[in-house]
């Protein structure tokens, strides 16, 4: 089940309140995140010089912004 997948089915069947919907949206990040240095790590152990940043190091490069309040 895709992080997406997981998404959906939870809030289909969760109370309609922010508080409930944001924990749901927060374990789906977590899930897309784990997914994506996995693949980051797979895709690395093929390469001779190995890795140049671990996979969490990746993560936070590539897809987390920081937030302006």
């Amino acid at each position: 089940m895709t992080a997406v997948d997981s998404l959906f089915l939870k809030l289909w069947d969760a109370p309609k309140d922010k508080l409930t919907w944001y924990a749901i949206l927060r374990q789906a990040k977590e899930m897309e995140q784990e997914i994506i240095e996995q693949a980051y790590f797979d895709g690395c152990q093929h390469e001779d010089n190995g890795f140049g940043e671990n996979p969490n190091q990746y993560f936070i490069k590539t897809y987390v912004y920081e937030q302006t309040t």
